[in-house]
């Protein structure tokens, strides 16, 4: 039987990822090949937690862009990464995987208030914990509650599941043929270069408490287990390299 290299994860996807070639809205085959994925590490006895963007809904910087306040703008982004959530949660559930949805905001009837021992204690008990509703706050992003929550349950690495890269280029390949693909990278070096891995606040939260962070395809079935295997996939973000 293969052997973990991490013991408890974050992973992180982005809303864009859900949505698969649309771009917009719930694929239902991305969802399932996404959650089939989680359920390959569960049975590794990898704790597993997750964080869902909304950009596939609802972008909150679109919204301000518009005129909108930016407070409200982020809070309905939220609310996005929440219909994200459940979906996956239904999907999981679906295939015998046992499911938490933790929420930074009250929503009682659909999901549990955010509490960092509660949610610990689900992944003790082998559920995966679905972190919803960003940090509560706004001007914050899904990154940046990936990061924190990555700090707050002692996780040992966050995978962040991209939908059209498969790792850290030097430029964005789809527009770029010189682009350079990286296999590692310290954060000074993301932040200094401004390469978009993950937003300033997000990948100093992560140097500042040594949490290294795998980008990789989502697109490529096994490509999760591949990652918590600690197989060479994609690109690794340490606080030193």
């Amino acid at each position: 039987m293969s052997v973990a290299k991490y013991k408890r994860i974050v992973l992180k996807l982005s809303g864009e990822a859900l949505a698969g070639e649309k771009g917009f809205g719930l694929s239902p085959e991305i969802i399932k090949t996404v959650a089939e994925q989680v359920k390959e590490v569960v049975e590794l006895d990898v704790e597993v937690a997750v964080v869902v963007g909304g950009g596939n809904i609802w972008r909150g910087k679109i919204g301000s862009e518009m005129g909108m306040d930016r407070a409200t703008a982020d809070y309905m982004g939220m609310l996005a990464t929440v219909m994200n959530s459940l979906a996956l949660q239904d999907s999981l559930e679906k295939i015998g995987v046992e499911t938490r949805v933790s929420s930074s905001i009250e929503m009682r009837q659909v999901a549990e208030p955010y509490i960092r021992r509660k949610a610990i204690r689900h992944l003790e008990k082998k559920r995966v914990v679905i972190f919803a509703a960003g940090t509560g706050n706004p001007y914050f992003s899904t990154d940046t509650t990936a990061a924190l929550r990555a700090a707050e349950i002692e996780a040992d690495v966050i995978l962040m599941g991209k939908n059209n890269v498969d790792g850290v280029y030097s430029a964005d390949p789809m527009k770029n043929a010189d682009a350079v693909k990286y296999t590692e990278l310290s954060y000074l070096e993301v932040i200094s270069q401004g390469l978009e891995v993950m937003d300033s606040t997000a990948s100093t939260l992560c140097m500042d408490n040594d949490i290294p962070l795998v980008v990789f395809s989502i697109m490529e079935h096994g490509n999760i287990k591949r990652a918590v295997l600690g197989e060479p996939i994609g690109t690794v973000v340490r606080r030193n390299i």
